[in-house]
């Protein structure tokens, strides 16, 4: 019974072995790198993001448990914790 399916293993992978592969180019145009914006780091704190930053254009009201709360920048949104950047998002350029 082994030896059978040895057999049948080997056959396979002859037969996938001598069948052609095939791929598809993608090809993709006009792809740019975002702009290099300077944007807060996570763990860095309220205080931290207001003083290196500034005051944000709006600030959002915390939502959730934990609170994530919002903050909007020109150009850029920074995400909290609790007090501590979780993440800073670049805004994406809509082009004419």
């Amino acid at each position: 019974m082994e030896s059978i399916r040895s057999l049948v293993l080997v056959l396979s992978l002859a037969l996938l072995g001598g069948s052609p592969v095939l791929a598809d180019v993608l090809l993709m145009e006009g792809i740019q790198s975002a702009p290099a914006i300077n944007t807060p780091h996570n763990g860095n704190t309220m205080a931290q993001v207001r003083q290196q930053y500034g005051n944000p254009v709006s600030e959002h009201p915390a939502v959730g448990e934990p609170p994530i709360t919002r903050w909007d920048y020109e150009g850029y949104s920074v995400f909290f914790e609790h007090d501590l950047v979780l993440h800073s998002v670049v805004h994406h350029q809509v082009k004419n």
